[in-house]
């Protein structure tokens, strides 16, 4: 394990294996029950990827970057607002709850996880993207 690794606890073999594929899991579930739900696709394709706009955050420093992603990338807020949705038997509010679920469990399939200060490639799952040699 290197140092990097050493530093954050991210997981390793068979944990990361698990994580990326409880994502993938969460990811193809959501999907399914978007579609069962019969949602809108193209409110699908409009509000997939708007979780990823807190990568602006980093525009201010990694340290916030993180803070705003990770707040983003976590699952408490969705299925707070999959259980409002059901309370309140809110149609949008469920769409927007299992799009955002799918949006994390697709980017944790991929191995974007939540960020360490350290840096954007820096996460739970591992280290990602260019690596410098030491």
């Amino acid at each position: 394990m290197d140092e990097i690794t050493a530093e954050t606890g991210a997981a390793t073999g068979g944990v990361k294996i698990l994580l990326r594929l409880e994502g993938l899991t969460l990811f193809t579930g959501m999907v399914m029950l978007y579609a069962s739900w019969d949602g809108s696709w193209l409110v699908f394709a409009l509000l997939f990827f708007v979780p990823d706009l807190s990568f602006l955050a980093y525009l201010a420093d990694a340290r916030f970057g993180a803070l705003v992603y990770n707040a983003a990338h976590s699952y408490m807020a969705p299925v707070t607002l999959l259980t409002l949705a059901f309370g309140f038997a809110s149609p949008l509010t469920l769409s927007i709850a299992l799009i955002w679920l799918a949006h994390i469990g697709i980017d944790r399939a991929l191995g974007y996880g939540l960020k360490y200060s350290a840096g954007f490639g820096f996460t739970h799952l591992g280290r990602f993207g260019r690596q410098k040699d030491a």
